[in-house]
């Protein structure tokens, strides 16, 4: 399992290797906001990375400068918000991450925060289309159960969709689901690992608990770390006092998520992340898309595991999930439709 221990015990030997350095070139648009400075500055650590490309309304270019200090071999570059200029990032990259948008407030609903990423997200999914039709697109900027669908609906729309292409990261629900249940029975949270279905905001987030190292965690205890790891990021909302959201941590998740892919695509196997993609498992539910556990190929998308055998308790938690999640896909499918 990917760790924060092994992310950066493997950063350090990384950001110091002498050895061959794979070419990958890595897009990202929202580069200069609060996760995406964090975020460039993990991927310029990884030596996976030969070319980094940030791009953003205004900042890019300093953002790049400072990173680009880092004593890495990767190329750093950062672009203004032009039409060229976006296109100039876009092309011939391998990844694309998109956290481009505004962060959630306290108070702000999912709902709320839709108003105003929905369009910046199909704006920047309609250039990724036209430049990097190929690229694997990993969505962060929320919310991620309906700007995934925005994505689809527009890759569609220019004929280049391909389902294996298209990651929404659930990572960081993983993350914390591994830490938090180290903290209640007082584990090291390297050896967890926790699975997380679903989608990516409150009850659509459902964690396995049952298929976790502590299957007899029950009552008030379960109920409490369920709701911790569903409600995770308004905790951070909240300890900030409105000045932020949780961008250090989704930094570091999508990092992870980023370089599972590069693993991937060079050829190594057995690598599995969660993740938000188009899924058979509910269809017949109304949910066209659905975190579970992904393992990685080349392409993208090898295999899409079933959720498995899961408690009574899990059952009921999965049905709620359901339905918001259904609402959600739909949400984003029809913004596109109407604003294409």
């Amino acid at each position: 399992m990917f760790t924060a221990r092994s992310a950066f015990s493997t950063i350090g030997r990384r950001a110091f290797s002498v050895s061959a350095q794979q070419n990958s070139k890595v897009t990202v648009l929202g580069a200069a906001g609060g996760i995406g400075q964090p975020l460039s500055l993990l991927l310029k650590l990884n030596t996976r990375v030969s070319d980094l490309a940030l791009y953003d309304i205004r900042g890019a270019p300093g953002v790049a400068a400072d990173i680009s200090h880092v004593n890495t071999a990767s190329k750093v570059t950062g672009y203004d918000p032009a039409p060229e200029k976006l296109k100039a990032a876009l092309e011939g990259a391998d990844i694309v991450l998109i956290p481009a948008g505004v962060p959630r407030k306290p108070g702000m609903s999912r709902g709320d925060l839709f108003k105003t990423n929905a369009s910046i997200v199909r704006d920047l999914a309609k250039a990724a289309a036209q430049h990097a039709p190929n690229a694997k697109l990993l969505i962060i900027s929320n919310p991620v159960n309906s700007t995934v669908p925005i994505c689809a609906e527009v890759f569609k729309s220019k004929r280049v969709y391909n389902p294996k292409r298209l990651f929404g990261v659930t990572t960081l629900d993983v993350v914390r689901a591994s830490k938090f249940i180290s903290e209640v029975k007082g584990t090291d949270p390297a050896n967890e690992e926790v699975i997380v279905v679903g989608g990516h905001s409150g009850v659509t987030i459902v964690p396995l608990l049952s298929q976790s190292n502590h299957p007899s965690i029950d009552g008030a205890v379960r109920d409490a770390l369920v709701k911790r790891i569903q409600f995770g990021g308004d905790e951070v909302v909240a300890a900030k006092s409105g000045a932020g959201s949780a961008t250090l941590s989704m930094a570091f998740a999508g990092s992870r998520m980023a370089d599972s892919l590069l693993r991937a695509s060079q050829g190594e196997t057995g690598i599995f992340e969660p993740a938000f993609v188009e899924s058979p498992l509910y269809k017949e539910d109304g949910c066209d898309f659905f975190s579970s556990k992904i393992e990685l190929g080349p392409e993208g998308v090898k295999e899409i595991h079933p959720v498995g055998k899961v408690s009574p308790y899990e059952e009921g938690l999965i049905e709620i999930a359901l339905k918001d999640l259904a609402e959600d896909i739909k949400k984003g499918q029809e913004f596109v439709k109407s604003n294409p």
